[in-house]
């Protein structure tokens, strides 16, 4: 662990909580605190080599850029030299502890298994923030963050930018008119990975580059020897930083389902994939989710959909009737293909370039929101308003909460499929309802797959059986390493 004070980091948010923190040198002197359009919103940022950067690139010019925070300063230099007034940290809580009291919001760009606490701690000092997808790492991360956002008040955001796009908005509108009749499928893919998966884990420690400090990039996670297939960028495949491309993709792909049919916790899951390993996400991943029927709406009736996830080069078969010499996969690397009982909706990635495979094009009411500016910007514009009539950001976690649970749950489908059964969800209380209490369940250490003199070995490396029960809520509920800790639940 690094030496910074946690408790001192604590006494700072609690005295957030208590509602005496200092307001931001932006807001000071406006009443009801709200920051007048044309003011400028101090943000700090954290995680900014990747996606952190073009989220700073959307803000910028616009908004102050007042502190920057990465944990490998190589990646992140370039970064640094273009905000040279800007103050530099390696460690997000002394970001925190030392800028709390002169930033509005914080941009979160890091990886998956440190966006919950860098976000849970932003929100309970009454920050802003927006956080890249996938929004947390595990189930209970995602629920803590929702009554979060309803319990702070604060202003928050996903970066799934397809939610704020035209492609979402049509897709919702379509369904909800009634122009495809009831749903009862829905089949989404994605051409991800594009980085390593289905990889042994490393045997050896590389040297730790003096530019990163692997210890804070490892945060709440167990502590891993360094090795350079995981930093920069390829932790995204590896199970104790990211997602897979499962994660990565599905809050984009996901999404149009997710808000379209209203869906809300699954009942039933299942997945099945390549080679699972312990470390690593598989090469190729099919998931399928069960949701129960929801209230109908005006023109439309919800009954129970199933939703498949396939990756990987994984495909659901092509619609009948979908145009011979035409690619399935739609635009942005994503497809989701919408089954009614009136008609087929296709759209890409983003819910990008929708259409109805009859080659009817609807003339539905436009009864979403449009956004005119970008994803990051529709954010800043919600900090900027009266909470009494705030109009909140298209992604914000009373919905992109709710959804990441989805995404999860199908990293959980995968990562529990050596049980061989469909799970059944208790969403509201979080578990499996049908994993026994003596049930246990092994994974892959190693794949020893090697030729010799031409002759093929399929030697494995198993874990001991392992308790199911145990290991599934670890899995919803992160334990997370000394020092680490997430805010508690509000009730």
């Amino acid at each position: 662990m690094s030496d910074f004070s946690r408790r001192k980091f604590l006494k700072t948010g609690a005295a957030a909580l208590a509602g005496i923190t200092i307001a931001p040198s932006s807001i000071l002197g406006m009443s009801h605190g709200h920051v007048s359009p044309t003011d400028k919103l101090n943000l700090a940022a954290v995680g900014i080599g990747g996606m952190g950067h073009a989220n700073i690139n959307n803000v910028k010019g616009t908004e102050n850029i007042v502190a920057l925070c990465d944990v490998d300063w190589k990646y992140a230099k370039g970064v640094f030299d273009e905000f040279p007034n800007a103050k530099k940290y390696w460690d997000y809580r002394k970001m925190y502890d030392e800028m709390g009291k002169s930033i509005d919001g914080v941009i979160i760009a890091t990886a998956d298994h440190t966006h919950a606490i860098i976000t849970a701690d932003a929100m309970t000092m009454g920050k802003h923030v927006y956080c890249q997808k996938p929004l947390t790492h595990s189930v209970y991360e995602s629920r803590l963050l929702t009554k979060l956002a309803a319990s702070t008040g604060v202003v928050t955001q996903m970066g799934n930018q397809g939610a704020s796009g035209e492609g979402t908005d049509l897709v919702c509108e379509w369904i909800w008119n009634g122009e495809i009749g009831e749903v009862t499928k829905v089949e989404c893919a994605t051409d991800r990975p594009i980085w390593p998966q289905g990889l042994n884990a490393p045997e050896k420690a590389d040297r730790i580059p003096n530019t990163l400090n692997w210890d804070l990039f490892t945060g709440p996670a167990k502590l891993n020897p360094y090795n350079n297939v995981y930093h920069p960028w390829n932790w995204r495949g590896w199970w104790d930083y990211g997602t897979g491309a499962l994660g990565d993709m599905a809050c984009h792909i996901l999404h149009q389902p997710f808000r379209a049919l209203k869906l809300g916790y699954p009942t039933k899951v299942e997945g099945s994939s390549t080679l699972l390993l312990s470390a690593c996400a598989p090469q190729a991943q099919h998931v399928k989710m069960i949701f129960p029927a929801r209230d109908n709406m005006p023109k439309v009736a919800l009954p129970e959909v199933e939703v498949h996830w396939y990756d990987g080069g994984m495909m659901p078969e092509r619609p009948k009737g979908f145009p011979e010499g035409k690619q399935l996969m739609g635009p942005g690397g994503g497809l989701t293909i919408f089954h009614g009982t009136k008609d087929t909706l296709i759209c890409g990635c983003y819910g990008e370039q929708p259409f109805l495979l009859s080659g009817r094009v609807p003339n539905a009411p436009k009864v979403c929101r449009r956004v005119t500016c970008s994803h990051e910007m529709d954010w800043v514009r919600a900090c900027k308003e009266d909470k009494s009539n705030r109009v909140m950001p298209k992604a914000d976690f009373s919905e992109s909460g709710p959804m990441n649970e989805m995404v999860v749950m199908g990293v959980l489908a995968i990562r529990l499929q050596g049980l061989n059964k469909t799970l059944e969800w208790d969403g509201a209380n979080m578990c499996f309802t049908n994993i026994g209490d003596n049930e246990t369940l092994r994974t892959c250490i190693k794949d020893g797959f090697t030729i010799h003199d031409g002759h093929p070995s399929f030697n494995k490396t198993w874990t001991d059986p392992i308790n199911a029960k145990q290991f599934a809520a670890e899995l919803v509920k992160h334990n997370y390493r000394e020092g680490w800790k997430l805010p508690d639940m509000p009730r």
